[in-house]
């Protein structure tokens, strides 16, 4: 559900829109309504609303006063105005959209649309960001014959798979894990490790040269030779260009 406020001075448009929502868009819950800019400043600081439908011309300030009480503005907003020429002004404060009273019951379905879209690609964003930060921040369990080590993804400079098994190399060490590379695969920063071949998953940070001779090979921090694949190559050079 999308917690949406609705700021407007005409009750009769705060009500209008309310009966509009709750007909077309059974996804959005309004959780108030105000008719002035301070209203709406005490009614978005208690209730935190995902999306604020907000009228342009109030009494005692505009949306555009409401809007610059916040920075960074902690919801995404609709305006709903009998006026056009604040269209371009609205663009400009990165509105979602911008709807013309009376209201078009199609335009308005389309924007909570959007808002959804945002909303969703937002959330995304956060569980990726969350996602690698949590891959690249501890140190990872590795499964060995006499118990568990624990390495840092900094320290590892290549992981080589042998059927079932994975070879970890580390500037000093070598760990046989009873773990395959796919697992190690998923459970490191797709953006530090890199699928060069079937069988290996290189560190980036320790990739010292690439070669074209006899085929495509990168030279690693501690001397040893990677193969990668043709069909890897283009997205190896991408990575390390970018």
């Amino acid at each position: 559900m999308i917690k949406a406020c609705i700021i407007d001075d005409e009750k009769k448009g705060r009500d209008s829109l309310v009966r509009l929502l709750a007909e077309y868009c059974p996804n959005v819950d309004v959780i108030g309504v105000g008719g002035t800019v301070d209203e709406a400043y005490k009614l978005i600081l208690s209730t935190q609303p995902d999306l604020v439908f907000l009228d342009v011309e109030m009494p005692r300030g505009s949306g555009f006063d409401l809007l610059r009480k916040f920075d960074p503005v902690p919801f995404r907003t609709i305006f709903i105005t009998a006026h056009q020429h604040y269209a371009i002004k609205a663009i400009r404060n990165d509105v979602i959209d911008y709807l013309l009273k009376p209201l078009d019951v199609d335009e308005l379905v389309s924007a909570v649309e959007k808002v959804k879209t945002n909303i969703d690609r937002t959330s995304m964003d956060i569980l990726n960001t969350s996602s690698k930060a949590k891959k690249s921040a501890g140190k990872i369990a590795v499964p060995v014959k006499d118990g568990i080590a624990f390495l840092h993804p900094d320290e590892i400079i290549r992981l080589q798979a042998d059927g079932s098994y994975t070879h970890i190399f580390t500037l000093d060490s070598k760990f046989t894990a009873s773990k395959n590379i796919k697992e190690y695969e998923d459970m490191l920063d797709s953006t530090l490790f890199f699928r060069a071949h079937h069988s290996h998953l290189i560190n980036l940070r320790h990739v010292k040269s690439f070669s074209r001779v006899d085929g495509y090979f990168v030279l690693m921090s501690d001397g040893s030779e990677v193969e990668v694949s043709r069909r890897r190559k283009d997205d190896f050079l991408s990575l390390m260009n970018g």
